[in-house]
């Protein structure tokens, strides 16, 4: 199953990275689309621009809406930026907050490790800071699994989940970096290298440049990638981008993540909140045939299928993802 899902990425990758370094393009010609190409705003003008103090430091976020909280998770590397057309699809239903992760968005950069456990510190703490209960989360890539551990953590203030292309059992932990396929191995090596990974993300600034923009299947805009570069713009900032693929659990290492993921997988089994898997084709993480492991592991599961896309499907279907998340909500 997990050589399967590595496969799947690997495939991707070797895609996005031909295309990204070739002018190649996966974009269709609008001639042979048929129907108009949506129109995919890059503005978050409409939202509200907001911090909070937590830990000592200030953490940004982005809200829009009234009443109960749904709060909105991100991942590597990205930023609250990334929810700004979803949200508005909540907003009649509640109050949609779209956190920056510490060292990530418009939030500051303490002086940090920016481990998976930072990340929850910070995560949690800001729930805390805000004085809310009974959230809903949305969580996305590691925001995905920020959200199920603090579900897990927190049954009592979590309502329910919604979450996509997730950094999550089935397809992680990774037993051993062949088992993930040459490219995907080889590249995790790379990363987790103290040379080699410091060469692709802090001095090239791989994430944002190659990754972020490949794994989007419209070209990303200039305001948007103004916006997604804007917190990375110095070497010296660019720390947290390279300890999320050091956090992959691969061949036992780190322990500390390699249990946070078991453990989260036996939750999924127990729980009894109502949860909303959203995914697309191809996908990255959750293709569509990952689906039935979800199926047959979470009660109260409902699925979403959003139609085409790869991981950072907010930024090609914002309009599916917001209505799926309204008419769950509403249901719920």
């Amino acid at each position: 199953m997990k050589r399967k899902y590595f496969l799947h990425i690997a495939v991707s990758l070797a895609a996005i990275f031909y295309l990204t370094t070739t002018n190649a393009t996966t974009q269709v010609t609008q001639a042979s689309y048929k129907l108009p190409r949506p129109t995919i705003s890059e503005s978050s003008h409409q939202l509200h621009k907001k911090t909070v103090e937590v830990l000592g430091s200030n953490m940004a976020y982005l809200e829009t809406g009234k009443g109960e909280p749904v709060i909105f998770v991100h991942g590597n590397p990205s930023s609250s930026y990334l929810w700004r057309n979803v949200m508005p699809y909540v907003a009649p239903q509640g109050r949609a907050i779209a956190v920056d992760l510490i060292g990530m968005g418009r939030s500051d950069k303490p002086d940090i490790g920016y481990t998976f456990e930072d990340q929850y510190r910070y995560f949690s703490a800001f729930i805390d800071a805000l004085n809310v209960n009974k959230v809903t989360l949305v969580g996305h890539d590691w925001g995905a699994t920020l959200a199920w551990e603090y579900a897990r953590r927190n049954p009592e203030k979590v309502r329910k989940l919604a979450f996509m292309e997730g950094v999550l059992p089935p397809a992680f932990p990774v037993p051993s970096f062949d088992a993930m396929g040459e490219e995907m191995g080889n590249m995790f090596r790379a990363f987790k290298d103290p040379v080699q990974g410091d060469k692709l993300v802090i001095q090239d600034n791989m994430f944002i440049e190659k990754v972020l923009p490949g794994f989007v299947n419209r070209t990303l805009g200039e305001e948007a990638m103004k916006t997604y570069r804007a917190p990375f713009l110095n070497v010296g900032d660019r720390k947290p981008v390279l300890a999320w693929p050091r956090q992959v659990p691969i061949a036992g290492e780190p322990k500390s993540t390699l249990n946070t993921l078991n453990t989260i997988g036996k939750f999924m089994g127990v729980t009894d909140m109502p949860v909303l898997l959203m995914y697309a084709s191809p996908g990255v993480v959750v293709p569509p045939k990952a689906v039935g492991w979800y199926v047959n592991k979470i009660q109260k599961l409902e699925t979403a299928f959003l139609g085409q896309g790869l991981h950072f499907i907010q930024e090609d279907q914002p309009e599916a993802i917001g209505r799926a998340l309204a008419d769950w909500m509403r249901r719920h």
